[in-house]
């Protein structure tokens, strides 16, 4: 079998043609999230007995996770929303590189085969194109729990000295973007199967990482917080398996509430609980004017004055991760909006493509400008990364005219069925084949 037989290329000839200029309003359902199911899966390898994660969402990123898993020992099947795996008869702990390098969670599952085999090799991280993913931290901790390193441009290969993972103590804590998030996880999965206990300082605490810790600790894995100073693992030799539940998207969330807003719409998010949504992204929507309310068990996400011009920053993964639909939403807010990109500051890849629509926008280095609000026209672009996909889309909706947007390969890494979800909610957009 190669790398091509179940998985599309990296560029295809589909496009998504929007009409704007229609109201959405409606209730919609959405899938689960993509960033802590990735983690999960990388989480599952560690499991002595079969697992099963639910409500995942049906991405191609799921597909190359489960490739991934079957082909280095951990057997996987999908079924609907259900990834099913079964421990390992036998470990082939090389990560292929077509499959590698086409995810940023590369390294978190290299993290686990090296905790269950000794020894991994594996490519270095793609995933997204609007920056190099950086892996130091996830290195250091491989180091500290013993690995030797022979890192080149294009791959990495660790290998542990002793028999297994030692206890040990390594800072996940970045040069400019905080806690890392991944490192945390791989560091996590590395000392969930020492025989000690093993220390995380400044760990980041995001839902993905909190997820795979209640994962872990369900597994036999001990699992204590020190605040947000130090996280301890106490590891084991035998983790069981079990039912996991992904939780709700709520990057996909708040994209559904930002295109919903922009044509002055509202929509009823079903499945997802306001508490669902962190405190820094309620606090950024808000301030854009965005409104959430709990209705039924779910959230009512609505903008009863309209979209409001605002200066904010990205100070997690979460608030990156909606910054370039947020920077299409604000091209209709009144005044002066600056958005200062911290996560990743050359996140801007959805700015010229934003500028064809007619948007007043610039971005200087890490710091985005929007001057509002502009009348949006029709216009045929192109979206390098998963949220600048979405970033347009969201502008299309708000354009006069109708426009062509290519990239769905990208689109199709993180969202399973957004565009069927908005033309249920009365957008209208076709997929055609160019």
């Amino acid at each position: 079998m190669n790398d091509q037989t179940l998985l599309p290329p990296l560029t295809g000839t589909r496009a998504i043609r929007v009409t704007g200029g229609h109201r959405l309003q409606g209730t919609a359902s959405v899938q689960g999230s993509k960033n802590i199911a990735l983690h999960l899966y990388a989480a599952a390898q560690l499991a002595d007995e079969p697992v099963t994660l639910t409500g995942i969402p049906q991405i191609l990123d799921t597909q190359v996770c489960a490739e991934i898993l079957t082909r280095t020992g951990t057997t996987t099947r999908i079924i609907g929303e259900r990834f099913e795996t079964a421990p390992a008869a036998t470990w082939h702990p090389a990560i292929p590189d077509q499959l590698g390098g086409r995810i940023r969670t590369t390294a978190v599952m290299a993290a686990g085969l090296l905790a269950r085999c000794g020894w991994v090799r594996f490519p270095l991280p793609g995933g997204d194109a609007f920056c190099h993913r950086l892996i130091d931290r996830h290195l250091a901790a491989m180091e500290a729990a013993g690995a030797t390193l022979d890192v080149t441009n294009t791959y990495v290969e660790a290998r542990l000295t002793g028999r297994g993972p030692a206890p040990f103590t390594t800072d996940v804590m970045t040069l400019n973007w905080g806690p890392s998030l991944g490192a945390t996880v791989t560091a996590m999965l590395l000392a969930a199967r020492v025989r000690g206990t093993s220390t995380i300082l400044n760990p980041n605490a995001e839902p993905e990482v909190m997820a795979t810790a209640s994962m872990l600790a369900a597994g036999g894995v001990g699992i204590t917080w020190e605040g947000a100073n130090a996280l301890h693992i106490t590891g084991t030799d035998r983790i069981t398996g079990g039912t996991v539940p992904v939780a709700p998207d709520r990057l996909e969330a708040a994209t559904l509430a930002l295109a919903a807003a922009i044509t002055g719409g509202t929509v009823d998010l079903d499945n997802v609980p306001v508490t669902t949504f962190p405190a820094a992204l309620v606090s950024m929507l808000a301030e854009a004017g965005i409104e959430l309310v709990s209705a039924n068990g779910g959230t009512l996400a609505r903008c009863p004055d309209g979209p409001r011009a605002m200066q904010t920053a990205t100070a997690s993964a979460t608030c990156t991760d909606v910054q370039p639909q947020l920077t299409a939403f604000l091209t209709q807010a009144p005044g002066i909006s600056r958005i200062e990109e911290r996560i990743y500051t050359a996140r801007a890849t959805h700015v010229d493509p934003l500028r064809a629509f007619g948007a007043a926008i610039t971005a200087d280095g890490p710091t985005i400008t929007v001057n509002g609000p502009s009348p949006l026209t029709a216009a045929r672009v192109t979206g390098q990364d998963i949220r600048a996909v979405a970033a347009l889309l969201i502008a299309a909706l708000a354009a006069e005219g109708t426009s062509t947007i290519q990239g769905t390969y990208h689109l199709q890494r993180g969202y399973g069925s957004l565009l069927p979800k908005l033309t249920a909610l009365g957008a209208k957009l076709t997929v055609v084949q160019e």
